[in-house]
């Protein structure tokens, strides 16, 4: 039987005890932790068969592009079909191109070129898939519930970012089919996971396909200077700031350890992520939520120096740690200000703006490092990401003041 969504916003509501969040909540940790094992394996295999930080950088052009160029599309898809239905053949596709990975790795026919391929095709249906999980957690819980739900769900993103490298780094010492074969069975698990998800969902909006409908996500955003904001600081903050696509050099030549070692560096900053969400799962965030939002970015600006600078291997899984809470705080503000404002019938298309720029500030954000760490050295790139993020938080804190007044999340 269909579980509604609880209608009373004053009433006492434990997402723990409601069903199509808890079936969410596992699904969205299983995929992730897929991802994040694969994420692990190719980085280390890449770096391993070239040794370039450009190699690197290649990987995260490879994923943006696709994300980039089916990014609208996959918001349409969302509105217009069974959004667990999309989730569950997104997460089929990505287990099929994981096993054939992990038997490429086998039998010792897989290539660069080959790798590129997979990376390409994952980015279009990890696009897709992350659209329209964002377009459908609204519809599991009342508007009021959103920032709390938007945090619960970044726990489970977050306890999968930790738990996922780890055991990816784990698996690539048993060979890099290993990881690959055990990515595909967890992206199997998800699949399986999203067909529990029982709610009563409203009939897709059947819109006619036009240019006008398909662009009308980003006509949406730009009549709201605050939601613009948000998702345009996420873009050039991260994409300046992100260290995680040269983690593998981090971890072999600066800090030198081995697999192990990059899987719990890219675990660290989901454990802050983590904690943080967890506490804004019972406390959420209740007056000047746009000035804390400018203040994380600039803490990830900071953390991001400091990281950039560390020979430690113990200070730099604190630092990536506090960097990762910080996002975090960032994240579902700027989660729940774009679900909370948009009417259903076009989450879809607005999340896919959305994770767009969430995809370009990640994938595109690595093409940048690993060119700038080809141009001026790994530790330099970093250094400057991080300053270039703060500057960045400063600017827009100029040119969207609308972002920098707001108060409170859930209300329309």
């Amino acid at each position: 039987m269909a579980t509604p969504a609880p209608a009373e916003e004053g009433a006492p509501f434990s997402l723990r005890r409601h069903p199509p969040f808890t079936a969410f909540w596992s699904m969205r940790a299983a995929s992730t932790v897929a991802y994040e094992m694969q994420a692990v394996a190719i980085g280390w295999q890449v770096y391993d068969l070239t040794g370039s930080a450009l190699a690197l950088g290649l990987i995260g052009l490879a994923q943006f592009v696709p994300a980039f160029a089916f990014g609208l599309f996959a918001g349409h898809i969302a509105d217009r079909f069974d959004r667990r239905r999309v989730v569950r053949f997104c997460q089929s596709v990505e287990t099929l191109m994981l096993a054939m990975l992990a038997v490429g790795s086998a039998t010792g026919a897989l290539t660069m070129p080959g790798i590129l391929a997979a990376v390409f095709v994952l980015g279009a249906v990890r696009a897709t898939e992350a659209t329209t999980i964002h377009a459908l957690l609204p519809q599991l819980v009342a508007a009021a519930l959103i920032p709390r739900a938007a945090a619960g769900s970044a726990s489970a993103n977050q306890t999968a970012i930790i738990l996922g490298p780890a055991l990816g780094g784990i698996a690539y010492g048993f060979g890099a089919s290993a990881a690959y074969a055990l990515s595909a069975a967890m992206f199997l698990t998800a699949s399986l996971l999203a067909a529990r998800i029982r709610i009563a969902l409203p009939p897709p909006a059947r819109e006619r396909p036009s240019l006008t409908s398909l662009l009308s996500g980003i006509a949406f955003i730009r009549a709201r200077p605050a939601i613009l904001g948000a998702i345009s600081l996420d873009l050039f903050a991260v994409l300046l700031g992100g260290a995680t696509a040269l983690l593998p050099i981090y971890a072999r030549d600066i800090l030198e350890t081995g697999p192990w070692g990059l899987g719990l560096l890219r675990s660290a900053p989901a454990l802050g992520a983590l904690s943080a969400s967890l506490f804004l799962t019972r406390r959420p965030l209740r007056a000047g939520v746009g000035r804390i939002m400018f203040g994380a970015v600039i803490t990830f600006g900071l953390a991001t120096i400091v990281f950039a600078l560390s020979t430690s291997f113990f200070l730099s899984l604190a630092v990536l740690a506090v960097l990762g809470a910080s996002d975090a705080v960032s994240v579902v503000i700027r989660f729940s200000l774009v679900q909370v404002e948009t009417p259903d019938a076009l989450r879809g298309r607005v999340s896919a703006i959305n994770s767009m720029f969430i995809g370009a500030s990640n994938t595109l954000g690595a093409f940048e490092s690993g060119v700038t760490a080809a141009w001026f050295g790994t530790v330099p790139a970093v250094l400057l990401g991080g300053i270039g993020t703060i500057a960045v938080a400063l600017l827009w804190m100029r040119l969207f003041p609308a972002l920098l007044r707001v108060e409170r999340l859930g209300q329309r």
